[in-house]
């Protein structure tokens, strides 16, 4: 059993003693530490969250227990059931809510949950505000209200066509160009919420020939829900027996979009926010951002429309911050994360797949032609194992210094730029490890390039 107490987040396997997991007595304490927290900061008299969920198999029995317990606080719960992690952020400033919970553990496996937290905006909550709430849980001070101030429950189901309508609304989302380009697309949404949401936006933006696999969201995922490419193979055959113009891949809360080619191929995780910034940068001026361990594709394309990259800790919040103190037009991860501001700051694979269809449609090219037309870069991901004795901070001091004539960023970490590629090394917060990601132009010049790095952290070691 595994429980992860983390900024971003509660994380926890299902089953097993309470403090092993994410038990109900877990669940309690974190939602009331985040309940008193709100309340902390909240002169409002009335108190509102909402709360969404993806479709695994634990979350009808997690959502109850949330929901009590906001309750149990003097909290009004707005419940929209089975929705996207956008769709609950885009849900709380539209009811004028003092934070949100979503309830889905992303691209874990079914045994796992977890409770991602939202501040007013809809958005992750800061470093700051995270470690407030854990300090507030580790404390237990945490204060339910007395019966006559118990919080009330109300059931909406309307935010998934809300979502829709406001990316409909986007001017850079031409549904008529979508409609005429009369693209077949296959969609695997791994049977989460994404099987209602995509099929529901393809229909909604002009696609007549959407064929589902593993649509019902009914939390058994056939696959492992991570959509790499090793887990994609299903999609990928189908999409060349259907004759289709693309598939589309998400994860169970459809925050991450992944895109297969007409041919079968990958367009690539990290390609997702590449094409889509291409896009936005072809209509509008302005700057992007990524995660250091995205990929420099990102930063080429942008260079060529003489605007600015800018590169953050890894983490959407992270992402998030760097793109409004650098007024990005454009942003996220090269997990397939999308994060299009004029919506809103959260990575968004709805508004991702209406952008990207816009850009296809509009380019009158094939899916693997577009994908040809960008720079060609491979990453390698890897990790050493160090014994718990081994000061990983001083081994990364060591690295740094070791390359100091490169271009060195080390706000999270030490990434280590070259000629042809990076090296980005990451110490676990939970273990001794470092994790070692390399990106150059074909995976024989990545692997070199981390096994480079690797064979002098053995020898610092």
């Amino acid at each position: 059993m595994t429980l992860i107490k983390s900024i971003s987040g509660i994380r926890g396997t299902i089953g097993g003693k309470a403090g092993e997991g994410l038990s109900p007595l877990d669940t309690v304490k974190f939602v009331g530490a985040y309940a008193q927290w709100i309340k902390n900061r909240t002169n409002t008299e009335k108190l509102k969250v909402v709360v969404g969920r993806d479709a695994r198999i634990s979350g009808e029995m997690v959502n109850q227990i949330v929901t009590g317990t906001l309750m149990g606080m003097g909290i009004d719960v707005v419940n929209i059931g089975l929705a996207t992690t956008p769709t609950t952020e885009i849900a709380v400033p539209c009811e004028n809510a003092q934070g949100g919970i979503i309830l889905t553990a992303s691209h874990n496996p079914k045994q796992w949950n977890a409770l991602k937290l939202l501040n007013e905006k809809g958005e992750f909550l800061s470093s700051a505000d995270g470690a407030e709430v854990l300090q507030i849980a580790l404390d237990e001070n945490f204060i339910f209200a007395q019966v006559d101030d118990l919080g009330s429950i109300t059931e909406n189901n309307n935010y998934l066509q809300t979502h829709i309508n406001q990316i409909i609304d986007l001017p850079l989302v031409d549904v008529d160009a979508i409609k005429e380009a009369n693209f077949k697309i296959v969609v695997d949404a791994v049977n989460s919420v994404g099987g209602i949401a995509i099929p529901q936006l393809l229909k909604a933006i002009g696609i007549k020939q959407v064929v589902e696999l593993y649509c019902k969201p009914n939390g058994i995922f056939p696959h492992n829900p991570e959509p790499l490419p090793e887990h994609l193979t299903e999609i990928s055959e189908l999409v060349k027996k259907e004759n289709a113009d693309l598939g589309f891949v998400v994860d169970p809360d459809v925050d991450r979009l992944a895109i297969v080619n007409e041919d079968g191929s990958m367009f690539g995780e990290e390609y997702t926010l590449v094409a889509v910034s291409d896009f936005i940068l072809k209509n509008k001026k302005g700057n992007t951002v990524s995660n250091l361990s995205s990929s420099r594709a990102l930063r080429d394309v942008t260079n060529s429309f003489g605007a600015k990259y800018f590169a953050a800790a890894v983490g959407e919040v992270n992402v998030v911050e760097s793109m409004k103190a650098n007024n990005a037009i454009i942003g996220g991860e090269g997990n397939g994360g999308i994060i299009y501001p004029e919506l809103h700051y959260g990575r968004d694979a709805l508004v991702g797949i209406a952008l990207f269809l816009t850009h296809l449609a509009k380019s009158k090219k094939k899916c693997s032609e577009l994908r040809a037309q960008y720079p060609e870069y491979v990453i390698a991901k890897k990790k050493i194992q160090l014994t718990p004795e081994i000061n990983v901070d001083n081994i990364l001091k060591s690295i740094k210094t070791e390359f100091v004539n490169n271009e060195i960023n080390d706000i999270d970490g030490v990434k280590i730029d070259f000629e042809h590629g990076w090296v980005h090394l990451r110490k676990s917060n939970t273990e001794p490890i470092i994790r070692i990601y390399a990106e150059s132009r074909n995976i024989e010049q990545a692997n070199n390039l981390a096994d480079q790095i690797i064979d002098k952290i053995k020898a610092l070691a």
